[in-house]
């Protein structure tokens, strides 16, 4: 009997994005596998890095993320936060005490997350945002503040959050131009650098690499199976004589190239995965476990895809709370925590953990007062950055006063960031390989906040 095979073009486009790394021949394919499928699934080079991005969609609510718990400042949290203020024997305490003598805790549905801190393999980036440039509270309440473009917009600030360019709808992510830099390191030119378990995505778009799109199954490609059955033959034979034609119409051309480079991806990277043993960490069934255990077994087979250098792009939704913020995020946080567990187990099984770093974004912050039962759009919150070359066990940045009517406060709790997602994401660039020369190349603001070879932007990555 024949096996079923899924031939769908337009499916196949939609889940797969546009991976191209230039124009590939639809059979080179073959020569790639016969040379990978020689190596048997090596483990990762001695200088293989990799950045995985966590976008939390929706604006999370970080201030009740990391929360002090010291008596003072708890209290003004929680007179601030009001019916939204989390019970401070609740927290889990972090390892940490900042200069003021203040201690923090972490939120209580993220236990993985604080073992993870409170070993040093975790960071704390607080009151982060998107900047043009510096601003004053003053200068905003004048409405003399350079500011972000569609400011507390979700569309808007997700991309701004992803190309670091706030001051225009760029269409081009800085993860994108990173491998534009990097990209040609890789020993295997026919997969991208950028795999995204959540399709075509802005922070992976370069202005040569775009991302390659996987599923937590794998990835999605047209099977051309040996087959007897003779109508599987033909449509398989229509197939290829389709990507092979010669088209002189651009954009027929263009469609044939990316299909042909995502079909080569997806026989690579497939057959990588036959290769791997399974992994003995476990993970959750959730949508997010399931996408870092497929991050985790792609980075267990770079080493025979040819890859020294990788970005990964995932998005876990469900932060949007205008209403049950309380019970919403504490679910989402469970999920983020339980997976971030269960990927660094799988890290260190590989024994690659500091080698791989994995960071979080999200669209904003939420408003520390309430609106009845939830919190509405605001603008610098808290991030975290995970890994073995985490300089962890820290909370970087000043926290800020939570209290109303403080400096950074502009009305209805929402604060000025004081880090910017330029020096945030600068680091990491630069821990990933890129140089400080190229840095404004790729953040077109960063010189407003760091000056490029002066050392670490924020301090939290060990370069």
């Amino acid at each position: 009997m024949s096996k079923k095979r899924r031939i769908s073009r337009r499916k196949f486009i939609a889940n797969t994005g546009c991976a191209a790394m230039g124009s590939t021949a639809f059979l080179s394919s073959f020569t790639t596998l016969g040379m990978m499928n020689s190596l048997v699934a090596p483990p990762p080079p001695d200088d293989y890095k990799a950045l995985v991005c966590i976008l939390l969609a929706g604006g999370n609510d970080s201030y009740n993320m990391v929360v002090p718990t010291s008596s003072e400042p708890y209290n003004v949290y929680a007179n601030t936060r009001s019916n939204l203020a989390l019970p401070s024997g609740d927290l889990i305490p972090l390892n940490y005490t900042d200069v003021g003598g203040v201690n923090y805790g972490l939120h209580p549905s993220m236990p993985e997350v604080a073992g993870l801190f409170n070993s040093g393999r975790a960071a704390v980036i607080a009151n982060v945002g998107t900047l043009i440039e510096p601003v004053t509270k003053t200068q905003i309440l004048s409405g003399t503040a350079p500011l972000p473009l569609g400011l507390q917009s979700h569309a808007d600030q997700a991309r701004h959050w992803q190309t670091s360019i706030p001051q225009t709808r760029s269409a081009k992510g800085w993860g994108g131009k990173v491998a534009d830099i990097l990209a040609s390191g890789n020993t295997n030119q026919d997969m991208s650098m950028n795999l995204s378990l959540a399709g075509t995505n802005l922070w992976q778009a370069g202005n040569v690499v775009d991302e390659f799109a996987i599923t937590p199954q794998g990835s999605v490609g047209i099977e051309m199976m040996d087959d007897t059955d003779p109508f599987a033959m033909i449509v398989s034979s229509g197939i290829t004589n389709i990507l092979d034609q010669q088209y002189t119409d651009i954009l027929k051309k263009t469609y044939a190239n990316k299909v042909k480079s995502s079909q080569n991806q997806h026989d690579v990277f497939t057959a990588a995965l036959d290769e791997l043993t399974p992994l003995a960490t476990q993970f959750a069934s959730t949508n997010i476990s399931r996408q870092l255990k497929m991050v985790a077994k792609s980075i267990a087979v770079s080493g025979g895809l040819g890859m020294e250098r990788q970005t990964y792009y995932i998005k876990l939704g469900g932060f949007d709370n205008h209403g049950e913020v309380l019970n919403n995020q504490a679910a989402q946080l469970s999920l983020l925590s339980g997976a971030i567990g269960s990927f660094y187990e799988a890290m260190d099984e590989l024994g690659i953990a500091d080698k791989v770093t994995t960071f979080t974004i999200s669209d904003f912050a939420r408003t520390l007062t309430s609106n009845g039962n939830g919190s509405d759009h605001a603008w610098g919150g808290n991030a975290m950055v995970f890994g073995g070359a985490v300089n962890g066990g820290q909370i970087y940045g000043q926290y800020p006063s939570l209290g109303l009517g403080s400096e950074l406060e502009v009305g209805n709790g929402i604060l000025i960031p004081e880090i910017s997602t330029d020096a945030y994401f600068a680091e990491l660039a630069l821990w990933l390989g890129v140089n400080s020369s190229s840095l404004s190349d790729i953040f077109p603001n960063v010189e407003n906040f760091y000056t490029p070879g002066s050392g670490n932007p924020i301090g939290f990555m060990n370069l």
